[in-house]
């Protein structure tokens, strides 16, 4: 390999090591499936049918990539200023729960709801970024520890009192019903593909995302700043770089795209557009492993929660009874890969084999001369 081939091997490394961490995690899926006597190929067929096989399917892959879209962002955003925002989950419960107050309280027109219910959703998440930001930049507090534990505060607090205090639904008969009152019909997400299908313009909502996060880090001044304070806050600070104020502006950011997702969701007919007595769908949880499998790039995390919102929407199908499998496959394969990509050692190592293989081909030595042949008498 020529000095060049090898650079832009080398390049390109960043970006492919989570391929091929998600390349390795499917195929030990694959041999775990195959070990318990069932077949990986079937298995295969149904997360193709289950997420991608019509309308319908590719509605539920699109709902839930559109969560896993917004949390991975709100991970992947302040994490470029050297920000590890694991307070996703409750950001996400925040912005859903507050669209379902709003969806359901205000009469407005179809946009008009949608937008305030929106709005309402990023206020609620950006609250409890920029509290942990302001906690960081006053008095010192790790943003992990905050994020943690406002994680636990938001998600009681929905739980056990504004659902089932007062924001809790109950029939004109005076029964009460699970959860919220649903959305009003004018808060539902325009359908792009008819009534038999959930693929709505969530998807748009979420591309523009995507872009909006990957012009803001590499197009503007505040994605430069906040990219120079992750690499050296100390150096940012002796540039004149705000720390403390991209701080919080970061992990406020952060908490807005994680609440857009659980507005998204619900709006989107997630939970028949109503907030349930218990949310226990760990989106947040999830949108850490999809900005570490897409290397912390907007269009990585566009990818990855393509992929596994795809797996996630298709699990229904493990279960039919000719592949006989549960449907937290696609979770465990996740996992594995997240595994994978902090295991960088291992990973970098594979990578760079052809590398070692093909200097240690051009090291060995030069096969001998053929003898040459006595001149003839």
């Amino acid at each position: 390999m020529t000095p060049r081939a090898r650079a832009r091997w080398l390049a390109q490394e960043p970006l492919l090591l989570p391929v091929l961490a998600v390349g390795l995690a499917f195929g030990l899926c694959a041999v775990a499936i195959a070990a318990l006597g069932r077949s990986p190929l079937l298995a295969a067929e149904a997360l193709w049918d289950g997420g991608l096989g019509g309308l319908g399917p590719l509605g539920e892959s699109s709902l839930k990539a559109t969560a896993l879209a917004f949390t991975g962002l709100a991970v992947a955003v302040p994490y470029a200023g050297g920000l590890f925002n694991i307070g996703a989950q409750g950001q996400f419960v925040a912005g859903a729960i507050a669209a379902a107050w709003i969806g359901a309280a205000l009469d407005l027109p179809g946009p008009l709801l949608i937008g305030a219910a929106l709005a309402a959703a990023f206020a609620a998440g950006a609250a409890l970024g920029a509290l942990a930001g302001f906690l960081k930049a006053s008095r010192g507090v790790h943003e992990v520890i905050s994020t943690i534990l406002l994680n636990w505060i938001a998600i009681h607090l929905v739980d056990s009192w504004l659902v089932v205090g007062p924001l809790h639904a109950s029939g004109s008969s005076g029964f009460s019903h699970s959860g919220t009152e649903a959305v009003r019909s004018a808060a539902h997400l325009p359908l792009l593909a008819g009534p038999d299908s959930r693929l709505n313009a969530g998807i748009l909502f979420a591309a523009l995302g995507i872009l909006a996060a990957a012009l803001l880090l590499r197009r503007s001044r505040f994605g430069l700043e906040l990219r120079a304070l992750g690499a050296s806050e100390k150096a940012a600070r002796t540039v004149g770089i705000p720390v403390g104020a991209r701080t919080i502006q970061a992990l406020a950011l952060g908490g807005g795209l994680a609440a857009l997702g659980g507005a998204l969701l619900l709006l989107g007919g997630g939970t028949d557009y109503r907030f349930p007595e218990n949310y226990r769908d760990p989106y947040g949880f999830d949108g850490i492993a999809i900005a570490l499998i897409g290397a912390g790039d907007p269009v990585g995390v566009a990818l990855a929660a393509a992929l596994f919102g795809v797996l996630r929407a298709g699990a229904v199908r493990l279960q039919d009874p000719e592949v006989g499998l549960h449907r937290s496959w696609p979770e465990i394969a996740q996992g594995v890969a997240v595994v994978l990509v902090a295991g960088q050692r291992l990973l970098r190592g594979l990578y760079r084999l052809p590398l070692r293989q093909r200097r240690t081909a051009s090291a060995a030595p030069a096969p001998a001369p053929p003898p040459l042949a006595s001149p003839p008498a």
